[in-house]
């Protein structure tokens, strides 16, 4: 039996609480209330404008207090802290999630600060954009994207399967897998490559005459860094609550690009070509196996 969700509180009104706000009401409408809650005044006004919410508030307590389902949607630090101060205003049987992007560290902070029968059940969705803001927000943000669940050992099954029913009115694709597991997964897929964008981004400043070098770069120079453009905070929290898988995944990043430095000063072709070929077959593999999945039919309750 599915867990009557009514009432949900977003707390983080930016680009994935706004865009879980647009996506619930553009699902459900009327059937469930979504209670927007920032510090930002300007972020809850265009929230509430843009149909993201039904009520805004800066006040946690009245925000969460009355909620079936809370989403805790601010940078992954932000959520260790606020999990203190809001835990206590939780009302008996309320399922507590998260949006954030490193899972062991998340689930140890909110683990030791929840009241009894309170559920946490902890939550990544694997979409995003360059932008951040409510500006950015997009009801179909989610659609056909991977959102990943990593219940605990001890978690509450029905509370798993309400957060589960909740996204997929999204349009997203459910799955599950432990923390640990998560974070090694992510750093390599996710946290590197934002990495290696903003890097990109700095070797810029070793151009003599970089005005003039910026005006020639061409599409394929902003499709590779175009993720150097997201938030700041969110990948500096990120990067100190995923350390060891990050470092890790870096150093084995850097130990390919060191040989390939070899490779050019040797005059080495035959690598240079394997190091490129090698590079193309493996991801037109993972683009068959991505295209595969795709199209598999949705199963969503949404649609």
């Amino acid at each position: 039996m599915k867990a009557a969700i009514k009432r949900i509180a977003i707390i983080g009104m930016g680009l994935i609480g706004g865009s879980l706000g647009l996506a619930i009401k553009a699902s459900q409408g009327e059937k469930v209330e979504v209670t927007g809650i920032d510090t930002n005044e300007l972020s809850m006004l265009k929230a509430k404008q843009c149909g993201a919410a039904d009520r805004i508030t800066a006040d946690y307590k009245t925000g969460i207090e009355s909620a079936d389902m809370i989403f805790l949607c601010t940078p992954v630090l932000q959520i260790a802290t606020l999990i203190k101060e809001i835990a206590p205003h939780f009302k008996q049987g309320a399922i507590l999630t998260d949006t954030g992007s490193t899972k062991t560290y998340l689930i140890q902070e909110i683990a030791a600060a929840l009241p009894q029968g309170v559920h946490y059940v902890p939550g990544h969705p694997m979409a995003g954009r360059e932008k951040s803001g409510i500006e950015a927000a997009v009801g179909a943000l989610f659609y056909d994207k991977w959102y990943i669940l990593t219940p605990t050992r001890d978690g509450d099954a029905a509370a798993v399967e309400a957060v589960r029913q909740v996204i997929n009115w999204t349009g997203a694709r459910v799955t599950e897998m432990n923390a640990a597991e998560h974070d090694w997964c992510t750093a390599l897929i996710s946290h590197v490559p934002h990495i290696g964008a903003a890097a990109l981004v700095n070797l810029l400043t070793y151009l003599q005459d970089q005005e003039n070098s910026i005006k020639l770069a061409g599409g394929g120079f902003r499709d590779t860094t175009r993720i150097a453009s997201s938030n700041a905070d969110m990948w500096a929290d990120i990067c100190m609550t995923n350390a060891e898988p990050i470092a890790d995944s870096l150093d084995k990043f850097s130990q390919i690009v060191s040989q390939v430095a070899a490779a050019v000063r040797q005059g080495d072709r035959e690598s240079i070509h394997k190091f490129f070929s090698n590079a193309k077959q493996r991801r037109d593999e993972l683009l068959l196996l991505e295209q595969a999945a795709s199209e598999q039919p949705l199963t969503n309750e949404h649609l």
